[in-house]
Formats: structure tokens, sequence, C-alpha cells
């Protein structure tokens, strides 16, 4: 008869906020890796299997019942306590990554049912061309790396690489994992992948419903054969077996940095699961990091280009025009859209296309805005837009905390036109609605209901029988639509005035994204940009291509003010009632975080940028430091009842 076993196991639930396996007693022998359900409080949880340990000196809770069989793979268990290391979370937290909670009902008939999928014959691909190949020797050839950032223009002809890498995987019994930013972007990859490899592809994110997440996350651990798993950020914790191929697709995309506990950047997880696995992993992107780039160059890791349309034969033609947004004269029909970007739309109906009305909505910034000469109000130490805070007629800066009075004369012209300018995707739609009334016009965004979602609509959208697509972000990701032949941008500017340091990459990315919906090979593309700077540097690279100079650019201002690559982040946020609570909270914490260290650069403390959230006032501080460890020392200094996120994306 088998002795009382006690066991550890990690907590997989955000119910427990500890930071160290629990134990457990069991009347059988389990492995490491098992997934149990467990006690915790009134409630069954799962957790993890860590090991056997001695009978301790206080009493515990049994094991309710062993899960599956089958243990997680040995390296999903190694980056389950990297990430504890990297990004310092409650472990419960960090375990629901791994394991999805639908785990918990699993009806016996779906266990009898766990057969491997079928295995079919891989069809030829068709053929690469130069580029392609060449990309695809020198990954597949490649002795010093793994690691590679496949740096194409859009319409270059990724995918293909990708699926030509995916095949080869395939072939030598290795999984492949295909990342995207946006569940909004999972169809296309899907469709097109499942064309190619059929039943081998499993998709998984967390719009499937509960039964759907559980089935596929069974079918990857179960499978006795490679698969290719596509999904968003959550696909990284998925329990491979045998991967040899990761592919993050639009990886300049901040959709990569989880915005909540733990906060952790995919692009990083996906490069030690990468290492773990002895995988080769690509970044593909047509507008890189600026920090991931100049890292990748530092450590001379393999920068793979494609410069050249993808079908040859085809137009990559795109003439794309920038309308100056505070010249009325340009503005005769409509106050929003200009006489052009009008005009564009009712071209390509006459011709059959599609047009995409883009309106860079990232939030609402509050700015002054001078609308005779385009003059705003910039931080002198942080070189960032001031935001205007109405209550109290203060500009400040949310990095620093340098204010100043709001002025009513622009200081550049002297004009007293100087105004807050916004305006929703709704107030778009029901604009072109009322211009093109026979036309069918769709608004995509984050406040779409379930079957108005991007995602529901895609097969329409990309046989044509939607006529004017209006939208935020989502609509200028990697997309590939080809009866599109106009593209319109509402405001060119909207991430430029965002106080923070990545608001001209930003801005760069997306223009040049959206840009690059049109002229992808299918036809001609016509693009209307407007604008108050025409002359900003983000602007000028994203409607001419000119990427280096922007880079360049941009990292020489990066190193002047001392933000990524060259210096590491640290974001600490106090949460209180009142404004005042969370004033005094966040300097008394500072006083305590600069008397332990001395040597660290501590900015604040300031009022978030999104100050009042739900009843309640939010302060910040944010850290500067040469080395990473630093941070994550301060990490632990932090009293309980402050949230902290570590290579934060922004700083808003």
């Amino acid at each position: 008869m088998l002795l009382m076993q006690y066991i550890e196991v990690l907590i997989s639930s955000q119910r427990y906020h500890g930071n160290e396996a629990l134990t457990y007693s069991f009347d059988e022998k389990l492995q490491t890796g098992q997934i149990v359900s467990v006690p915790l409080g009134k409630s069954e949880v799962l957790g993890v299997v860590v090991k056997a340990t001695p009978k301790p000196s206080f009493v515990v809770k049994p094991i309710s019942s062993l899960v599956l069989d089958k243990p997680l793979p040995d390296a999903s268990l190694k980056l389950l306590e990297w990430l504890r290391q990297y990004y310092p979370a409650p472990l419960g937290l960090i375990g629901s990554l791994f394991l999805p909670s639908e785990l918990l009902k699993i009806p016996q008939s779906l266990k009898q049912k766990l057969n491997p999928l079928r295995t079919g014959s891989l069809p030829a691909l068709p053929s690469l061309n130069n580029e392609q190949q060449i990309v695809i020797d020198e990954i597949e050839n490649e002795t010093n790396g793994r690691s590679f950032i496949l740096h194409g223009v859009t319409g270059s002809g990724k995918t293909r690489v990708y699926m030509e890498l995916t095949k080869k995987n395939l072939e030598s019994g290795k999984s492949v994992l295909i990342m995207t930013p946006e569940i909004s972007l999972t169809p296309q990859l899907e469709r097109e992948f499942q064309n190619v490899f059929s039943e081998s592809v499993i998709i998984i994110h967390s719009k499937l419903t509960a039964a759907q997440r559980r089935k596929a996350w069974l079918d990857i651990l179960y499978s006795e054969r490679p698969v290719i798993v596509i999904g968003p950020r959550s696909a990284l914790f998925a329990p491979f077996a045998n991967l040899g191929l990761i592919v993050v697709d639009e990886a300049h995309e901040q959709a990569y940095k989880q915005e909540q506990a733990p906060y952790y950047d995919a692009r990083r997880v996906a490069s030690k699961l990468a290492e773990l696995t002895d995988s080769r992993l690509v970044f593909g992107t047509a507008t890189p990091s600026i920090s991931e780039y100049y890292l990748a160059t530092a450590h001379k890791a393999p920068i793979l280009r494609m410069e050249n349309l993808a079908v040859s034969g085809k137009t990559s033609e795109v003439v794309a025009e920038v309308i100056l947004a505070r010249d009325k004269s340009e503005f005769t029909r409509n106050q929003l859209l200009s006489d052009k970007l009008l005009d564009g739309i009712q071209e390509a109906l006459d011709r059959r296309e599609q047009s995409l009305i883009f309106l860079n909505r990232r939030g609402s910034a509050r700015l002054l805005l001078c609308q005779i000469c385009g003059w705003q109000s910039m931080c002198p130490n942080c070189d960032l837009p001031l935001t205007y805070h109405s209550d109290q007629h203060l500009l400040r800066c949310h990095t620093c905390g340098f204010k100043q009075n709001a002025m009513t004369r622009c200081p550049e012209c002297g004009s007293t036109d100087i105004i807050f300018k916004s305006a929703g995707t709704k107030t778009l739609a029901d604009a072109i609605a009322k211009l093109f009334p026979d036309a069918h016009v769709q608004r995509f965004d984050t406040d779409n209901l379930q079957h108005e979602r991007f995602e529901e609509h895609f097969t329409d959208i990309s046989r044509g029988k939607v006529d004017i697509l209006i939208g935020t972000q989502l609509l200028a990701k990697g997309l590939d639509l080809p009866k599109l032949g106009f593209v319109g941008v509402v405001s060119a500017d909207t991430s430029l005035s965002f106080p923070d340091f990545t608001s001209e990459e930003r801005t760069y990315q997306l223009l040049h994204q959206v840009i690059g919906r049109v002229g992808r090979g299918h036809r001609r593309g016509k693009a209307v940009i407007q604008t108050y700077h025409p002359a900003s540097p983000a602007i000028v690279a994203a409607t001419t291509g000119d990427w280096k100079t922007f880079y360049d650019a941009e990292l020489s201002e990066r190193k002047t003010f001392g933000f990524p690559p060259f210096r590491q982040l640290l974001k600490i946020t106090g949460v209180r009632k009142t404004q005042s609570g969370a004033q005094k909270a966040m300097e008394h914490l500072a006083t305590q975080l600069r008397t332990a260290n001395p040597d660290l650069e501590i900015i604040g403390p300031n009022p978030g940028f999104y100050e009042k959230r739900g009843g309640n006032y939010q302060w910040q501080l944010v850290i500067k430091a040469g080395q990473r460890s630093e941070l994550l020392g301060v990490i632990k200094q932090l009293p309980a009842g402050f949230s902290y996120d570590i290579d934060p994306s922004n700083l808003l």
C-alpha cells in the first residue's frame, strides 16, 4: 500500500495572491507537471504538480482529483518559473496563463475522445520569389543565432515565408506557433493556413467559447503529430510538446504588451520560449520597433530585408496626398472630411472598389492646438506634448510633472483660434452614410457588439461586399483586402498629441501600416492624409516610406532624453478614493524609494494621464535605471497597495 504523498502545487487561479507553491496530500504518486484540482478556501481551483515534499508540520488538505493524466511539457514548466522571476506578479495570476479554467469541467465523454488529430499530406506551395528564397535560406542556414527580424515592406510576402518555414518544420516533426497582435487578425491567417495545412491548424484565443478553448488546448497537449497554433499573446502558454518555429507577426504592435498583471511583453516571452525549445524565432514587421531594432543591431542578430512586392508584374503604386487640416478651403462639404478625401471615396465607388477611412483614436487626448499655424505646447524636459486640464486651466507633462498656465493666444502666430478637436468613428460613419447614401458603410472599433466585430464580417469584407470601412487601429494591422483602392486618414496627428515617448514612433507605424493596406499588388492605390503638422518627421517618413531617416532621428531623441532602449523603465501606480489621498500616498512612497535608492532617477509623483477611473484617482512614479535588475530590486521594496509595470510600452 502506497503511503500518503505530500505534493507541492503551483496554484493556477487569480484567487491566489501568494508567491509560493502550496502543499497538499494525495494517496497516489504524481509526476511533475501533472494538472490537479485542489481546494483553495471554499473554491476548487487548478494547480500544477511541482514535486513531492516531506510531510509538513502543519495540517494539509488533500488534492481533490487528478484532472489529466498527461503532464505539462517541460518547456511550459520552465517558462512558468522564468516568468515568475522576470515579470514578478502573484503566482496565481501567472499560473492562470498556462491552464484554462475550463479544464475544471472536462466532460467524461470528451476525455474518451482525446485521440490524435489525423495526419494529412502537405501540398505543394506556390514558388518563392528571389527575396523570399534568400530569406528562407538565411534563416535555415544561420548558425550563430535563432532569432531574426524580418523587415519586409507591406505586400512583400512575409506570410509566404511563414508558410514555407512552417512546412519545413512540420516535415521534420516540429510544431509551429504563429502569433498575431489582435484576435481580429486571426480569421485571415486561419483561412490562409487552413487552405494549405488543413487540420494541422488550431486556433486559440479568448473570444472562443469555453468548450472551444478547452478543446483547442487539449488538442495541442494530446496531439501526437506536429500542429500549427495561431493566436494572440495568450497562445504562448499553450502546452507545446515539440516546438520548432515561433513567428511574431506585426511584431511592432503594442498589443503584444499585456496591460494588466502580470505585465509581460509577449515578444520577450516568445524569445524565452524559443530558447527553451531550441526553436527559430521570426519577428515579422514592416515597421520595426525602435528599441527592438536597436537591440537586434547591438547584439548582431540577423535583420532580413524584403523590399519588393511579392507578386511580380503587379503594381505597388500608391499616390499619397497630404491635406493641411487647418486650410478651411479644403473642407467645403464637411468640416471633418476634406474635399479630396470625399473625392477619393467617390472615385473608389465608381471603380467598384472599397475605401477605408481611418481615425487614429488612441484614447482621448486633451490638447490645445492652434488652427492657424498648428502650434502645440511641448514639455521642455521631455520634449513630449503637454496635456490640457480644463478644470485648472493648466498644461501638464504626465511624465516629469512640468506644468504651466494654458495660454489663450498662440505664442507662434498670435492667433486666438486655439481649440480642442476630436471626432469619433460613429460621427464619421453617420456623416459618410449621409454623403454616400447608396454605399454599404460599416464601422469597426472597440465599441462594436459581438455580432458587429470585424472578425465576424471578414469573409464579406474580403469579397468586397462592404463599400466603405470606417474604424480605428484594428483596420490598420496586417489586413490584405484585394478590393481596397482608397485609404483616408481623418487626423494623422492624434497619437502625436499623446504625452509619451512612443508617440512619434506609434504615429509613424500606424500611418505606414494603414497606407500599406493599398498598393499591395491587387490594384493601384490612393491615400489622403489630413494633418495639422505636414512637416512632422513621423508623417513625412510614413508618407514617403523613409524608415531609416525616421529611425535615426527617433533613436537620437530617445538617447538625449533617457528613454528606451538606452534606459530601463518602471512605472508605479497608486490608486486611492480621493485625489489628495493618491497624491499623499505616492509622495510618501517616492520619499521612501529615493532614500533607499539614491542612485536611481525617480520622476514624480504625478497624476496619471487618465487620472480618474471608476471613481478612483491614480498617481504614478516613473523610475529610470541603467540595469533592469535595479528595477526588480525596487519592486521587492514596494509595500502593499501599489501596482507596477516593468518595461512599460508607454507611460500614459
